[in-house]
């Protein structure tokens, strides 16, 4: 009697270490679990800071950006002054040019004339000339005469050689003023468009940017306010459940079902448990995974319990919260429609209703949610996959 009372007490405290080894075990990993949260918190304020930061820093290359703009038009004003002037330039030039031609004109019909006058008389004009002569003092004046309309002649082929070269040089000049001012405007007017592009690109950044932050601040704090009101509502129905009658009902789920759950609903996963980078720079955080599947596909309970909640809940439209006792719950967020009603009990694979989530960013899904009991004994979320049958999934 004495040996059976021995081994009996013997079971009782291996049985009651185990329990609370178990327990020791449950709340440091709870422990771990908070501390994950809170410090996923803590990082997505920094990102979030960071975020407006880097705002900051667009307004002011924004800022300085049109501060080089206006710089480049000012360049552009004093070339524009710069081509007044070359403008003025080039018609001085223009009439030196028409000068210039008009003489060249004059001497050039000169020039024409004495060679007409030339091949009427004929090559021996001149040496008749000196032989008609009546005395030797008449020759020495004819031959002057001669020599001075010579001379004349040179006088004029050379002014006009002269006048020639002159005016390709002031054409020249005149086209090389012209090219070097439409080159330079055309080099202002290039840079100043591509100041105009990157203003507009940095302008629309920037909107981007604070869309982006609104965007931020916005689905951060719609979320808290919805996982603030679900974790109150699964808070509320533990007190409820502890302060029953059948409180001490042996639970259908603890962490024996760790990896064994089967899925709610096939699909590939469009989030993941915990924090989340968007493309655009945005962090979210999400208590539970998202499972893509199409709208109206059915949605099967992933183990045995109570319906504590069947209807709309902010944030999350129709939804279905099933408790397992012992402070474990699972819940089937974004459905479209309800198969089962409050205080119901269902088994593990029973149809509790069908897909929603249609007009959400992610599409038609299923948001899944686990929460086990917290070191406060208060439910909280826990990564769902740690539970669900390992399987591949998308993303």
């Amino acid at each position: 009697m004495a040996r059976r009372l021995l081994t009996s007490l013997f079971l009782l405290l291996l049985m009651t270490t185990a329990a609370s080894a178990q327990q020791t075990n449950e709340l440091r990993e709870s422990q771990a679990r908070l501390q994950k949260i809170r410090q996923e918190r803590e990082q997505l304020q920094r990102e979030l800071e960071a975020l407006r930061s880097q705002i900051r820093d667009e307004a002011r290359e924004a800022a300085n950006l049109a501060r080089q703009r206006a710089a480049s038009e000012e360049a552009l004003r004093e070339l524009d002054y710069q081509a007044e002037v070359i403008n003025n330039e080039v018609d001085e030039t223009n009439r030196e040019l028409a000068s210039t031609q008009f003489r060249l004109r004059q001497r050039t019909d000169a020039l024409n004339e004495r060679l007409r006058s030339i091949y009427k008389r004929g090559k021996l004009h001149s040496v008749r000339v000196l032989l008609s002569a009546e005395s030797f003092g008449d020759v020495l004046r004819r031959y002057k005469y001669l020599q001075l309309i010579a001379q004349n002649d040179r006088i004029i082929v050379n002014e006009v050689a002269r006048l020639e070269a002159h005016l390709a040089r002031q054409e020249q000049q005149l086209r090389m003023n012209q090219s070097r001012l439409e080159s330079l405007r055309l080099e202002k007017s290039q840079e100043l468009r591509q100041l105009d592009i990157l203003a507009g690109r940095q302008i629309r950044e920037l909107r981007q940017y604070r869309e982006r932050e609104r965007e931020t601040s916005g689905r951060i704090a719609q979320l808290a306010k919805d996982e603030a009101r679900v974790s109150s509502l699964i808070t509320e129905l533990e007190k409820r459940r502890l302060a029953a009658a059948n409180a001490n009902t042996p639970a259908t789920l603890s962490t024996r079902d760790l990896g064994a759950l089967n899925w709610p609903v096939e699909g590939d996963l469009v989030f993941r448990f915990g924090p989340e980078r968007r493309p655009n720079g945005v962090v979210l955080r999400y208590n539970g995974i998202g499972i893509a599947a199409p709208a109206g596909t059915d949605v099967k309970t992933v183990e045995a319990g109570s319906v504590e909640v069947a209807g709309a809940l902010e944030g999350y439209g129709q939804s279905v919260v099933v408790g397992h006792g012992a402070g474990y719950y699972t819940l089937y967020l974004r459905l479209r429609t309800l198969a089962v009603r409050a205080g119901q009990r269902v088994t593990a694979g029973q149809l509790i209703g069908t897909v929603g989530g249609e007009g959400t960013p992610e599409g038609p899904h299923l948001e899944f949610q686990v929460r086990t009991p917290g070191p406060t004994g208060a439910p909280i979320p826990v990564d769902p996959l740690n539970w669900l049958r390992s399987r591949a999934v998308a993303r």
